[in-house]
């Protein structure tokens, strides 16, 4: 029944293809000097479901004219999957060549023909001649042709136990405990890498490291730039650095109020302590509220930090030279003993 329907596509064809040559009168024959059909698939027996390759190669003399036609038009009861486009080459002996490739499918069993394939030419006579590709005979198989009684549901067999393997878990725990250790130890270096190198710069005495930071603020202009914030935020770190190595107080991430209370009790020479407090406290509202300060403040704020270095500088060498005067002074020695009598 397949098999007469696969004809009756055919003869459909054959009626598509002289409807396609109608404007001129094109004669069907078996043969032409020259001409050659070739059709071929890569495997004459699928399962369904399975691509077919279906090549049509077209060989013909360079005095014809190859009339393109719709080649995959129809192929009968497959589906046209994908196409190649047509390869178009010249043989050593001076014909034409025009390749074609379809992938075919079908989701139907059974045997199949694939139709021939109508192929027309124009003569040099300006006659038109129609020639038919071979038919290719297809067996379109079911995955269930051979099951038997496999389709049939069987019982479930009973669930297998594996032994549970600590191999695994040994080896990465293993291995993440080395990274772990191996992390740690480049943290360390690191840490105490940074520690060293800040004890190699805090050598120097911290007025000079004070005076210097001062002369570069300066050279940044800031102030000429109107960024306010930056300015007094890098002038009251350079204070209270300062102050914290001149008299051994951490005031890192210390607030003002926190900063002014370690003071407290430390005797600042002058009145400095007062006047550190009014410059800290003005320099929070800009830091943070925003307030733009007047231009012969900033210019007196950086002054008073410039002698709030020098005064305590001055301080500090004066009280270390008393006590290398008190150091030198020779000590009073009790002889004892009677006189001679």
């Amino acid at each position: 029944m397949k098999i007469l329907k696969t004809y009756i596509i055919f003869l459909s064809i054959i009626v598509i293809s002289c409807s396609c040559f109608a404007q001129v009168p094109a004669d069907t024959v078996n043969s032409l000097p020259g001409i050659e059909i070739v059709t071929s698939v890569d495997r004459s027996e699928v399962y369904i479901g399975d691509l077919i390759n279906y090549k049509i190669e077209i060989i013909y003399d360079s005095t014809y004219e190859y009339l393109p036609s719709p080649l995959g038009a129809n192929l009968g009861g497959f589906d046209v999957k994908d196409y190649q486009q047509d390869k178009n080459s010249i043989l050593p002996d001076g014909r034409k060549k025009t390749e074609s490739v379809f992938s075919l499918s079908t989701f139907t069993t059974g045997e199949y023909i694939i139709p021939p394939v109508p192929v027309g030419f124009m003569l040099p006579d300006s006659t038109q001649k129609v020639m038919f590709s071979e038919s290719v005979p297809i067996n379109v198989k079911s995955m269930l042709e051979n099951a038997g009684d496999s389709v049939d549901i069987k019982p479930l067999k009973q669930q297998y136990e594996f032994e549970f393997d600590w191999t695994q878990y040994i080896i990465w725990g293993t291995v993440a405990f080395f990274v772990l250790l191996l992390g740690g130890y480049f943290l360390y270096r690191k840490f105490r890498s940074k520690d060293e190198q800040e004890e190699i710069l805090d050598k120097r005495p911290p007025w000079e490291i004070a005076f210097e930071q001062m002369v570069l603020l300066k050279q940044k202009g800031l102030l000429e730039q109107n960024l306010f914030k930056q300015y007094y935020i890098e002038l009251t770190e350079i204070s209270r650095t300062y102050l914290g190595k001149m008299f051994q107080v951490n005031v890192i991430d210390m607030t003002t109020e926190e900063f002014l209370e370690s003071f407290v009790d430390i005797s600042l020479p002058h009145d400095l302590f007062d006047r550190n407090k009014t410059f800290l406290q003005y320099a929070d509202l800009i830091k943070f509220a925003k307030l733009k300060p007047e231009n012969d403040r900033m210019n007196r704020d950086y002054d008073f930090v410039y002698e709030l270095i020098e005064l305590i500088r001055v301080d500090y060498e004066k009280k270390q030279q008393a006590e290398l005067q008190k150091s030198k002074q020779p000590k009073n020695k009790v002889e004892v003993g009677g006189s001679d009598g």
